[in-house]
């Protein structure tokens, strides 16, 4: 399996430095059972050539890696066809022109676009010819496809099943070898190792610049992603990024908007971030002048050391009030929650079950009894705006309101009329739609116990 960077034109010995590679030499490491090897056929003024070469050794595949090959490997074609598992092995040697980090003399030419012809197979893929031409030419590539004659001795088969692809173009080094490593793994019919949210970094970091303007970028996400869950991950960030406006976002919105509703209030001593997640908003309303103590309660240990991590950065910052950690949930009553000032539920409620929303509201407004009470939530109209292929913005959100849904809900639970009700909302006003985001505080009338 290999993969030819060919370049022809002026400058073009510059990719030698760009490659970080001397022409004269033979680049070559071992890896994980395999042979890395780089080496240029051509090094002339006009024009370059090199190839980078992974040759697989069963042998040493089944004694380095334990259980973790089988005998199977001896024969398994993916080992010698190009694939997500090729890319991952010559990562290491072309990581100086992936990140665009040559020596300092060279930088200039990082984004320098030199005459490319970038071939490299044989790659064994389920798509069609048409398929694959639709993922590289919109990226200005003149795309070929070969697939090589081979004849058996008992004639069970005239024409291979794997194919060679050139690709023809003016482009940047660095931007080549960022496409072409996105979308190998796409024309890869499985990939070899784990998938998780590190995958969507790397899509992050090498699809910059290309593929949110790429035809078929829902296509590409589904194929490089394989597993639904981190897919919809890729999508649920994608909605809450089409919720920019003026390129700030929806979410600091909020954060903003709540924390100049609670500077607003006449008591705000005690404030308790019910779900509070990552502690992003705590973290801000530590800063409010006059709160004395902050209570994040949240289940999700991940999420707690997150917001750990966030609150110690914090500490120590003038006028910073450093949150108090709580486990807890909404379904169970803590007395240490009890008779505060503030509680705020921002972006929590629409991740519960709807028939069991009313018993959380019960505890909140009955037993624990706020002076105040801010809830957010997503207003389900604004979504016209959004042109959205799902019925909510989010994979793990249960229901959305819209206005009116909200409004009528939240008079519900205040059917003994101990609170006033105010609702406003957050983000940039649709006149037909509303705000993106709706709000409702619930202010206690009367503060005696």
């Amino acid at each position: 399996m290999q993969l030819t960077i060919r370049a022809v034109g002026e400058d073009v010995q510059v990719i030698s430095h760009l490659l970080a590679k001397n022409p004269n030499n033979l680049y070559e490491r071992n890896q994980k059972g395999h042979s890395v090897r780089l080496f240029f056929s051509t090094f002339t003024d006009r024009e370059v050539e090199a190839t980078v070469f992974v040759a697989p050794d069963s042998l040493e595949l089944v004694k380095n890696q334990g259980n973790q090959y089988d005998i199977t490997h001896y024969i398994n074609d993916r080992e010698f066809a190009v694939s997500s598992i090729f890319i991952s092995l010559i990562r290491n040697a072309l990581g100086t022109a992936l990140n665009g980090q040559p020596k300092e003399d060279y930088i200039q030419w990082v984004k320098h676009p030199f005459d490319f012809e970038l071939s490299f197979g044989p790659v064994a893929s389920g798509l069609s010819d048409q398929q694959i031409v639709d993922l590289f030419e919109p990226l200005g590539f003149d795309v070929s496809i070969n697939r090589p004659q081979i004849e058996y001795n008992f004639n069970l088969k005239s024409k291979s099943a794997v194919r060679f692809i050139t690709l023809k173009g003016m482009t940047t080094l660095q931007m080549a070898l960022r496409q072409i490593f996105v979308l190998i793994p796409v024309l890869d019919n499985y990939k070899h190792y784990f998938i998780d949210e590190k995958e969507i970094e790397k899509l992050e970091r090498y699809g910059e610049g290309w593929l949110d303007n790429h035809p078929q970028k829902s296509f590409i996400l589904k194929k490089a992603l394989r597993f639904k869950n981190v897919y919809e991950l890729v999508q649920g960030q994608e909605k809450e990024a089409a919720l920019e406006t003026k390129k700030i976002r929806l979410n600091d919105m909020r954060y903003e908007k709540i924390v100049d509703t609670v500077k607003g209030f006449e008591d705000k001593d005690s404030i308790v971030d019910l779900g509070s997640g990552e502690g992003k908003l705590s973290t801000r309303l530590g800063f409010i002048p006059g709160v004395k103590e902050i209570l994040a309660v949240e289940p999700s240990e991940e999420a707690s050391i997150r917001a750990m991590e966030r609150f110690a950065q914090a500490e120590g910052k003038e006028h910073f009030i450093k949150p108090t950690q709580l486990w807890g949930s909404l379904f169970y009553y803590d007395e240490r929650l009890k008779g505060k000032d503030v509680i705020i539920l921002c972006e929590v409620i629409e991740h519960i079950d709807e028939e069991r929303l009313p018993k959380v509201f019960q505890t909140i407004l009955q037993d624990y009894r706020p002076k105040n009470l801010l809830v957010t939530t997503p207003n389900k109209e604004y979504n016209a705006l959004f042109e959205m292929d799902t019925e909510f913005r989010h994979g793990d959100h249960r229901f959305e309101w819209s206005r009116e849904e909200f409004e009528d809900w939240c008079n519900a639970r205040n059917d003994e009329g101990n609170y006033e009700l105010i609702f406003d909302g957050i983000g940039e006003m649709d006149e037909q739609f509303g705000f993106p985001t709706q709000m409702c505080i619930f202010k206690r009338k009367e503060v005696t116990e």
